[in-house]
């Protein structure tokens, strides 16, 4: 049976097989009890939210079969993988759809190792019950690098928002969304949030015992929505983002996780009760943005504080120095002109040109390039870019080097600097993450000389 092909959610760490060289996925209708009575119907892997955790092992070749049993056209995306166009599941560098009732090989040499996922790439535009609306998401951990140290005990855990429905941003975002609009525009607001599969309270707690340390896998799945969270007594010790080691490992008590980044933390456990681990507003735990974390031997109800106010800064996980100098520089200025040409919805641009309607970029293979992203709107906007592994070097004033991410979050009116070298020929996509963003406009496409 497909299920039995991949392997479990509670696989342990060591559960990769370096002999196991075939996977495969079906892309399915499935119907998710979030809490008691409150049942969500979406699209999913394999009959379950999240989809299967894969383990794989850096460097062995794989296949995965992915079937598409929903009734349109689907593809999966290799996020944060270093794998070519084809396989990249990205329709914009030219990886095929498959079609509804359909099935697609995909090849892989899973690297770079860390905290990976993998999720649809098809567009949804003002369909909110499509592309990343659904729960079209699971982790992909390659493991054969980096040893995060000792830990007792490993969770996964994938945050995601469900039932949107568009809406005013200034006027009724702000009190509920970490993404905090500066300007006027449409946006989609949320009935509901998880972490995996369950609302704050409605699932099993994360049990734990004083003196574990735990490592978590953090994940924003969700299509449009930033995340502040915060466990109340404990700090998070950061040791990788993206899945790539940071530099400076230092614990924080707030994590800031913009839509498609991952963060692995070092949790020790010395704060015995039963708390809430989740957003630090309050309206966001009030629709199920959190999980509870229970002591053993602790009883009562679970319990949240709201931390001190911090501001997140990449520079803290980050070497003080500045990074080498570029072979050459791109400026990419990002706007919306939805309200000059009287659009119902945000119309993104880069450069003045929205997708597709773009000049792509172009690259020569060894090259080392430096992307300056300066947002010119009142949104923030979580930048990946495919196939490739960047440097963070400069935020606003303040330059930095060796944080390596696929995705960073550009604040309103701010700028962002990141290097990349140009080792993954083929063409190659750069978008927001948000889908409301992406879905209309903001995207661009590399292509390498030769």
């Amino acid at each position: 049976m497909l299920a039995d092909q991949i392997l479990s959610q509670a696989a342990p760490a060591w559960a990769a097989d370096k002999r196991r060289t075939h996977y495969a996925l079906r892309i399915e209708p499935c119907k998710l009890e979030i809490a008691p009575g409150i049942v969500i119907d979406t699209i999913g892997y394999n009959g379950q939210v999240p989809g299967p955790l894969l383990r794989l092992r850096e460097g062995i070749p794989i296949s995965i079969d992915v079937v598409n049993q929903s009734a349109r056209a689907e593809i999966v995306h290799w996020h944060g993988l270093a794998t070519d166009s084809l396989n990249d599941g990205a329709m914009e560098e030219g990886s095929p759809m498959i079609p509804a009732g359909g099935t697609l090989r995909y090849h892989l040499t899973p690297r770079p190792t860390g905290t990976r996922w993998y999720h649809t790439h098809a567009t949804a535009g003002a369909d909110l019950t499509a592309g990343g609306y659904t729960g079209q998401f699971g982790f992909l951990l390659v493991e054969g690098g980096h040893d995060p140290g000792r830990y007792d005990q490993e969770v996964f855990l994938a945050i995601h928002h469900w039932e949107p429905s568009f809406v005013p941003m200034v006027e009724t975002m702000r009190e509920v969304s970490a993404n905090a609009p500066l300007t006027s525009g449409s946006d989609v607001g949320y009935k509901y949030a998880t972490i995996n599969q369950y609302t704050l309270g409605a699932g099993e707690p994360i049990r734990v015992k004083r003196g574990q340390c735990l490592l978590m896998h953090l994940l924003n799945a969700s299509g449009t929505e930033n995340v502040v969270l915060a466990l109340p007594g404990h700090t998070f010790r950061v040791i990788a983002m993206d899945g790539n080691p940071v530099p400076n490992p230092v614990a924080v008590e707030v994590l800031s996780i913009a839509v498609a980044e991952r963060v692995d933390a070092i949790v020790e456990m010395n704060s015995p009760g039963v708390w809430v681990l989740g957003s630090t507003l309050a309206k966001s735990r009030a629709m199920g943005l959190g999980i509870v974390v229970e002591y053993a031997g602790a009883i009562g109800t679970a319990v949240w504080r709201d931390p001190a106010p911090a501001e997140w800064d990449y520079s803290l996980f980050a070497d003080p120095t500045k990074a080498f100098e570029p072979d050459e520089t791109f400026t990419l200025t990002f706007r919306d002109i939805g309200p000059m040409n009287g659009s119902r919805f945000d119309s993104w641009t880069i450069n003045n040109q929205s997708w597709p309607k773009i000049d792509p970029l172009h690259l020569r293979q060894g090259r080392r390039y430096r992307m300056i992203f300066r947002n010119g709107s009142g949104d923030q906007h979580s930048m990946h870019l495919h196939r490739h592994t960047f440097e963070v070097t400069r935020v606003g004033t303040k330059e930095f080097s060796g944080l390596r991410k696929d995705v960073v979050n550009v604040m309103p009116l701010d700028s962002v600097a990141v290097d990349f070298v140009a080792d993954s020929p083929g063409d190659t996509l750069l978008h927001c993450h948000q889908a409301l963003h992406m879905d209309f406009g903001f995207m661009q496409l590399m292509k390498y000389a030769g």
